[in-house]
């Protein structure tokens, strides 16, 4: 999966866990679950779960019986806790390396990093003021003011 998907999986998955209501393992949903929500493969699910297991975010059990549950309320986990468990960034690249000798190519590297900097930054702020339990509201006050973007396969539905 590319590191651009891990966040938007993560997101679906903890939305999943919060509308089915699982708390505790004995609620816990299987990746194949998970999976066929996203819709992806259970692989993908496990790759991701881990990261949201070891940020605190979930609990996992392997096995036949397993499955992942959430470790706290839907409200209480902000999306820039999710975008920090997988790992994630604004994904706007990376900078080249730029030309030994050039002094644009030299330069501009570092100013382009500071820049990335700048726009994770924004994001991470951003979605600090987004909760899992918006994800699940029809109309919720912290994304009111935004449309899909338009780059999203479901922005013209």
């Amino acid at each position: 999966m590319s590191d651009s998907q891990r966040f938007p999986v993560a997101a679906h998955a903890l939305a999943y866990l919060a509308h089915k209501g699982a708390y505790s393992a004995a609620d816990a949903a299987p990746s194949a679950v998970l999976a066929a929500s996203v819709p992806t493969n259970p692989v993908v699910i496990r790759r991701v779960t881990a990261l949201l297991a070891k940020a605190g975010l979930i609990a996992t059990r392997p096995g036949a019986s397993g499955g992942s549950w959430l470790l706290r309320r839907p409200e209480d986990i902000c999306m820039d806790e999710v975008l920090k468990a997988v790992n994630g960034c604004a994904h706007l690249g990376s900078p080249p390396a730029g030309a030994k000798g050039c002094p644009v190519g030299e330069h501009i590297p570092r100013q382009v990093a500071k820049a990335l900097t700048a726009a994770d930054q924004a994001a991470g702020e951003a979605l600090s003021k987004i909760t899992i339990a918006d994800l699940l509201e029809a109309d919720p006050a912290s994304l009111r003011a935004f449309a899909p973007h338009a780059s999203c396969p479901v922005a013209s539905a």
